[in-house]
């Protein structure tokens, strides 16, 4: 309880908030991080998985490839790739093990949420002489929204969490105040960045939820219905 009530005065004090390095700052930089590893992984991932689950060829292989990456630890693959010459150029070793880590469950999920669609549904839109485009967004995608969206906040949440390594190489993000911490044995600081990075996370993925609800494409269509009907 002592290290909580020390964390919560370390958080609750505004010189630790202010400035370049303050806690303000360091969340700044994690979230810009947050976001552009989880917009490039979904952009890698989501159109082969769409693609792939739309045609019902190679995907199995693709998804087991994927998922075998995370076998290995992304903290050994950013070491790796800051032992190369891609560690002069900043974050950049950072954002490619971040998207490494994302991809397999963006990519499983959206793969299988177009395999699982209603095959009769599917078959039944065919009949009716959709285009293989209009199947795809019409039907297959609607259909597998919500596992598409349980793919992206599970890599939304493990990415945030995982953007603390960013500070080991000398990156930015909250994992400098960990380190921070841990470097000059101040436990309240250690437990403080842990706690932001907590919070975080938690709050992603309440807004992706959120999202998920708000942007359901059946839901949409339920509303617009009456409309319609009228």
């Amino acid at each position: 309880m002592g290290a909580m009530a020390d964390a919560w005065t370390w958080l609750t004090t505004g010189a630790n908030w202010a400035g370049e390095g303050g806690a303000w700052y360091r969340l700044g930089e994690h979230v810009r991080l947050t976001a552009a590893c989880l917009a490039l992984a979904c952009a890698i991932a989501l159109p082969l998985a769409l693609w792939l689950g739309h045609v019902g060829r190679g995907g199995a292989l693709a998804v087991n490839i994927s998922n075998a990456g995370r076998a290995v630890p992304t903290f050994a693959v950013l070491v790796l790739l800051t032992l190369t010459p891609l560690g002069k150029y900043g974050d950049l070793p950072t954002i490619i093990a971040l998207v490494l880590f994302a991809v397999p469950p963006l990519l499983t999920n959206a793969y299988v949420g177009m395999r699982e669609a209603d095959r009769d549904v599917v078959e039944a839109a065919r009949g009716m002489g959709m285009s293989g485009a209009q199947l795809l967004t019409r039907v297959e995608l609607p259909l597998a929204f919500p596992l598409i969206m349980t793919g992206v906040r599970s890599a939304a949440v493990q990415v945030v969490a995982t953007a603390t390594l960013a500070a080991l190489p000398g990156g930015g993000g909250l994992g400098r105040i960990i380190t921070a911490g841990f470097n000059t044995y101040d436990t309240p600081k250690v437990v403080a960045g842990a706690i932001l990075v907590a919070l975080l996370a938690l709050l992603v993925e309440a807004l992706l939820a959120l999202a998920q609800w708000a942007l359901h494409p059946m839901r949409r269509r339920r509303r617009a219905l009456p409309a319609t009907v009228a």
